[in-house]
């Protein structure tokens, strides 16, 4: 498991003016440089199966995760957890609906079905449609909570797809 840290969270926080123009396209795509790399330090790693990556992500992470697997080809498999579409406008060159049709690889979608961040027919619903991954590949597991569902539901859900998709870790 890699857990990277991206510009702009945690001991890489960095302050910004909130009225800069093109903050939020500039640090999506310092991110997703972020990702990238962190792949290709993985890929360095002999204990490291490189065919069977997989990709989780919560909440913020699921919705720019999007981005991410439309775009990292060495990833096979992705898990978002408590992500859709966002309710504000973006830019498009960052907005997840322009990169949701571009992801094919099997998706699977853990939400809330009264998720107040991400609610299941204006953000879930939608996204999950938009995604470039074939009907059989992709799954969106709803459970009667919010915003994130309870952690055993989505611990199971995950290692079974990821078992599905990329075999039980010996």
């Amino acid at each position: 498991m890699l857990y990277p840290i991206y510009k702009g969270t945690f001991e890489r926080h960095v302050e910004v003016a909130q009225d800069a123009m093109n903050v939020n396209r500039d640090f999506s795509i310092q991110r997703a440089k972020d990702f990238f790399r962190s792949v290709d330090y993985l890929e360095t790693r002999p204990d490291v199966d490189h065919a069977k990556l997989g990709f989780y992500g919560l909440s913020w992470g699921a919705v720019s995760g999007l981005r991410l697997l439309a775009l990292e080809e060495r990833v096979k498999v992705g898990v978002l957890v408590g992500g859709g579409l966002p309710r504000d406008p973006l830019p498009p060159e960052i907005d997840p609906i322009n990169f949701a049709p571009r992801v094919t690889i099997p998706v699977l979608m853990i939400n809330g079905r009264y998720d107040f961040d991400t609610p299941l027919t204006t953000a879930q619903i939608p996204l999950f449609r938009m995604l470039g991954t074939p009907s059989k590949d992709k799954r969106n597991a709803l459970s009667d909570t919010g915003h994130v569902p309870p952690r055993n539901e989505t611990i199971k859900e995950t290692l079974d797809w990821f078992d599905r998709y990329l075999g039980p870790v010996k």
